[in-house]
């Protein structure tokens, strides 16, 4: 740290005690991902507690040339949010940033800044009959910057769409320190660049997000969930299609895994159950959903849809849940799926997409080209059919040396499958960001036009480089 005596006093003063340290009891739990991939070192941890301290810091950041980490819940699946080896970044945590600062019930819109939990954000409208309609599984963590900067998605995208769509309005300090307020939200705004999509999904290469204003729905008053035996992926695509004619907007989610993710599961966890009796080679996982005014004929679509499937020969077996508890215990069966196969041992991982019409195709044609480029390794797809991503897993052979494997076969594998995505036309990240892991394979694969008006906004926003360097934007 020497050398940066003048910067670190600078961010004490203006930041305080609770605002700025480098004790490293304090600051190493925030230089590892949380998947434990990636590790850095820095400066030291500041903790702004208003945009204006925001403000304030990334103008000393920018007077002293000092690179700056924005970081929510640490919870990102790329390390985006890790600073690199070199020590001269300094890390923003936005965690104590959590106030929620306004509710409008009429308008069904909620701002907050942007260090609130996503779980807390939940909890805060559910009593006044409200949702916002984004979850995920790390939602006892994740931020709602890190949700707007990495344009996260979930199991409900298909009905709902990405963060992007759950923005209304944003305020973010961009590099020189000033602050771009475009938290009122206004349905119709024709003065030019939407400049708080640009922000959204920019992975804090362009600015600190630091609140948003977010739109709410109606809460749900009941659901139902069915799960369904299949013969293959593409039948789960003609059940997706088939559901999406006759539930129409009451599909909430659809989400597909194969026969070895739910035998993962069962081994995995002794209490989780099969919910049909035989074995089938896929299965889907359907929420049907309905507010108050469609809560009473929600069963008997379910029933109907559930019956018609079966008259046109799209499941082999299919079960209703017959309450709430049940309906969890299906969900737990695909929300399971990656802890049972860390169990089962290393793993390449990809968050990819393809059109969603091509999907069940794309699943069905290259996890056997996977497995005969690759012997010894088993191919897994699973995760949100109905919105073109699946997780696209690559398990170890048995024997294989978790951290070594990884870091030979396993780039090489993942190589194969980004150029197999490439091809039919997809992406290499579909809800997860590029961060730091896939910003090699970006530069290797992206169009070069696209490529390029990225390091132009990049440049134009933040000539400096200051912002997350390393990330999202390929050096040139």
């Amino acid at each position: 740290m020497q050398g940066h005596e003048e910067f670190t006093a600078a961010a004490a003063s203006l930041l305080g005690p609770r605002g700025f340290t480098q004790d490293p009891d304090l600051v190493d739990p925030w230089l590892t991902d949380w998947r434990g991939r990636y590790t850095g070192r820095a400066l030291g941890l500041a903790s702004p507690a208003s945009t204006a301290e925001v403000a304030a810091l990334v103008k000393l950041c920018s007077a002293q040339g000092v690179p700056l980490v924005p970081q929510g819940g640490n919870s990102g699946m790329s390390g985006g949010a890790t600073p690199d080896a070199s020590g001269h970044a300094l890390v923003v945590s936005l965690r104590r940033m959590n106030a929620i600062t306004r509710i409008d019930e009429q308008a069904r819109e909620i701002t907050c800044q942007a260090g609130v939990i996503l779980q807390a954000l939940h909890e805060a409208v559910a009593p006044l009959g409200l949702r916002f309609p984004l979850t995920l599984g790390g939602k006892g963590s994740a931020t709602i910057g890190g949700l707007i900067s990495t344009n996260a998605g979930g199991t409900q995208v298909l009905r709902h769409g990405s963060m992007r769509a759950q923005v209304l309005g944003i305020e973010a300090v961009l590099a020189d320190g000033s602050v771009f307020d475009a938290l009122v939200p206004l349905k119709k705004d024709n003065r030019g660049f939407d400049l708080k999509q640009l922000l959204i999904g920019s992975e804090g290469t362009l600015g600190v997000i630091t609140g948003a204003t977010l739109r709410l729905l109606p809460a749900l008053a009941d659901r139902a969930v069915l799960w369904a035996g299949l013969n293959d992926i593409r039948a789960a695509r003609k059940l997706l299609v088939h559901t999406e004619t006759l539930a129409g907007d009451a599909l909430e989610g659809f989400e597909v895994m194969p026969r070895h993710s739910l035998n993962a599961v069962l081994d995995h966890n002794p209490r989780a159950r099969n919910p049909l009796a035989g074995d089938h080679a896929w299965y889907a996982l359907i929420e049907l959903v309905a507010d108050a005014a469609g809560a009473a004929a929600l069963p008997d679509r379910a029933q109907t849809l559930l019956e018609s499937a079966f008259a046109a020969g799209l499941v082999e077996d299919a079960t209703i849940a017959m309450n709430e508890t049940q309906a969890e215990e299906f969900w737990a069966l695909r929300d399971e799926i990656a802890p049972a196969e860390r169990a089962l041992g290393p793993a390449m991982q990809h968050d990819i997409s393809v059109p969603v019409a091509r999907m069940a195709d794309f699943v069905a044609e290259t996890l056997p080209q996977v497995e005969a480029r690759f012997p010894g390794c088993t191919a897994v797809a699973f995760g949100h059919l109905g919105d073109g991503n699946v997780h696209y897993h690559v398990l170890a052979p048995q024997g294989a040396v978790r951290g070594d494997w990884e870091a030979r076969e396993g780039k090489e594998i993942s190589a194969f499958i980004h150029d197999l995505v490439t091809a039919w036309q997809g992406s290499i990240s579909a809800e997860h960001g590029i961060g730091q892991m896939k910003v090699g394979e970006l530069a290797r694969l992206a169009d070069p036009v696209h490529l390029a008006i990225l390091a132009s906004v990049k440049r134009a926003l933040d000539p400096r480089g200051l912002l997350n360097p390393g990330k999202l934007i390929p050096s040139s």
